[in-house]
C-alpha cells in the first residue's frame, strides 16, 4: 500500500511498548507522521529449533497489546516477517513516500551489522537512519576509566556509574503528548503465529508488575530459590515492556541491591559494544586453552537434570519446565558444567539461550564466563562452588530441591562425580592453561 503523504518509520526491536520510549519520542517529534513497524527476524527465527518458544509467543502477545493502543488512536502496527535488510528493501521501492527510519540501539554484533547494513541500504535512496540509547542508563563509552578505556572490573565501572548518574537519565519520555503525529488511517494486520511457523507456547510468562514491597526486601530475599524473592521483570526487560528508567527509579528509591543487579546488566552491555569476541571467545585469552572434557554423556545428564546434585538437578528441571531459573541456581549450575564436568562455558551459554525466557547475550555470556573464571571480573578459577554446601546455605530446608527433585533421597540418587576429585581435577587443569602464558 503507498501512503499519500511523507512519513518516517519507527522500527520497534526490544522496545515493545509506547510510552516511555526513545525513538518513539524523537520519532514523534520529527515533524513526519509516524508508522510503527515490527520485523519477524527470519535470521534470528530461523535458528529457534523450539517451533512453540515461549519468547517468540511473547513478543506476539506484546505485539498485539500495542496495535491494540494504536488503534485507540486510529493507527496501526505494520508487523513484516523476513530478512530485515530485504524487508526495507522492498519497502523502499514499494513507498517513496518513507522518509527514514528511528530506532533504538542494539549492541550485540549481529545487531550492529544488521543496522549498518540497513542505514547503507537507506543512505543510498536519500533516507536517514537515527538510533537512540533506550534499553540502558549508560552505554558505551559514557561511563570509561578516566584515560577513555573501557573498564573491566564492575565494582570500579558501578562506582562511576552512580557518580555519574542524574535525575535527567532516569527521566521518561513523554512519548504520550505526542500521539497526534501517529500515521493514521492504516489498518495493518498482525499475522498469526502459525503464519510465522510457531504455534503457542503452554509457558506461564510473568506479569509486567512492578512490586515494590518484593523489591524492598530484594537483599533480604535474592539468594533463596525456594520463594519468590526475585522481580521476575527480566522478560519484561529484555523484550522492552517496562522501561529501564522507570525501574532504575525504583531501585534507587528502594534497594540498592536491586539496582545493582540492573548495573551488572549495564555493564554486560558495555563490555559487548567494547568486546564484541567476547560472545564467542574466552574474555581472558589463556581460558581458550583450557582442555575441556566436553563428553556428550555427561553434558545430557546436566541438561535433563540427571547429575545426582539435587541442587543442580533442580535448576536443570526448573528451567526445562518454565523457562526459569533462579540466579543464585544459574551461578550454581553453571559452576557445576564448567568445573565439576569440564565441559565448555559456550555449550552451557547456548543451551542457557535456548530455554531462558529472559535470554540476553550480553548478560547470558557475561553469567557464564564469570561462572568459569574467563570473562571479565570473574569469579577466580580457584573458586569452585560445592553444591552441598549451597544446597545448605540456601536452601538449608530443601523445599526447592523437594518441589523440583522428589526422588532426591532414594537410594538411587546418586553422584555422577566425586566433589573433591572434580575440584583437583579442575584446579589442575585450569593451572596447566594458565602456565603456559
Amino acid at each position: 500500500m503507498t501512503e499519500s503523504i511523507p512519513y518516517v518509520i519507527c522500527w520497534l526491536r526490544r522496545d515493545l511498548r509506547l510510552f516511555d520510549q526513545a525513538a518513539l519520542y524523537h520519532a514523534l517529534k520529527s515533524g513526519y507522521p509516524v508508522q510503527l513497524l515490527f520485523i519477524f527476524d527470519t535470521e534470528i527465527l530461523d535458528k529457534l529449533e523450539d517451533r512453540s518458544d515461549a519468547r517468540v509467543h511473547f513478543i506476539h502477545q506484546s505485539l498485539i497489546s500495542v496495535n491494540r493502543e494504536l488503534e485507540g488512536h486510529g493507527a496501526s502496527l505494520r508487523v513484516e516477517v523476513g530478512n530485515p535488510v530485504e524487508v526495507y528493501a522492498r519497502l523502499l521501492a514499494q513507498d517513496p513516500q518513507i522518509q527514514g527510519v528511528f530506532t533504538n540501539e542494539d549492541y550485540e554484533p549481529y545487531a550492529i551489522q544488521r543496522d549498518k547494513a540497513v542505514t547503507e541500504l537507506l543512505e543510498r535512496s536519500g533516507r536517514f537512519f537515527r538510533s537512540y540509547k533506550d534499553h540502558v542508563i549508560f552505554a558505551k563509552e559514557e561511563v570509561v576509566k578516566d584515560d577513555g578505556a573501557p573498564y573491566t572490573v564492575f565494582t570500579p565501572y558501578k562506582n562511576k556509574w552512580l557518580k555519574g548518574l542524574k535525575p535527567f537519565h532516569l527521566k521518561a519520555y513523554p512519548c504520550e503528548k505526542y500521539f497526534g503525529a501517529l500515521l493514521k488511517g492504516q489498518n495493518h494486520r498482525i499475522p498469526d503465529l502459525s503464519e510465522i511457523g510457531f504455534t503457542p507456547s503452554s509457558l506461564p510468562l510473568p506479569p509486567a508488575t512492578i512490586d515494590e514491597k518484593l523489591i524492598g526486601t530484594y537483599d533480604k530475599t535474592r539468594d533463596i530459590p525456594s520463594i519468590r524473592g526475585t522481580s521476575r521483570l527480566s522478560l519484561h526487560l529484555r523484550f522492552g515492556t517496562v522501561s529501564i528508567r522507570s525501574l532504575a527509579t525504583v531501585g534507587g528509591r528502594l534497594n540498592a541491591a536491586w539496582l545493582n543487579e540492573l548495573i551488572w546488566r549495564d555493564f554486560y552491555q558495555m563490555i559487548i559494544w567494547h568486546f564484541p569476541h567476547s560472545t564467542s571467545k574466552a574474555f581472558k585469552p589463556a581460558y581458550d586453552r583450557i582442555e575441556w572434557e566436553n563428553n556428550p554423556a555427561d553434558f545430557k545428564r546436566w541438561m535433563e537434570g540427571k547429575t545426582g546434585y539435587a541442587i543442580v538437578d533442580a535448576g536443570m528441571r526448573e528451567l526445562n519446565a518454565t523457562g526459569f531459573m533462579h540466579n543464585r541456581v544459574r551461578m550454581i549450575t553453571a559452576s557445576f558444567l564448567t568445573k565439576h564436568l569440564l565441559i565448555d562455558w559456550r555449550w552451557g551459554e547456548a543451551y542457557f539461550a535456548k530455554k531462558l525466557l529472559d535470554f540476553d547475550l550480553a548478560s547470558n555470556v557475561g553469567g557464564w564466563q564469570w561462572a568459569a573464571s574467563s570473562g571479565c571480573d570473574a569469579a577466580p578459577y580457584f573458586r569452585v562452588f560445592n553444591p552441598d554446601l549451597q544446597t545448605q546455605k540456601f536452601d538449608p530446608d530443601l523445599k526447592y530441591i523437594k518441589k523440583w527433585v522428589p526422588e532426591f533421597q532414594d537410594l538411587t540418587y546418586r553422584k555422577m562425580i566425586d566433589h573433591n576429585f572434580a575440584r583437583n581435577r579442575v584446579l589442575e587443569r585450569f593451572k596447566q592453561a594458565l602456565k603456559e602464558e
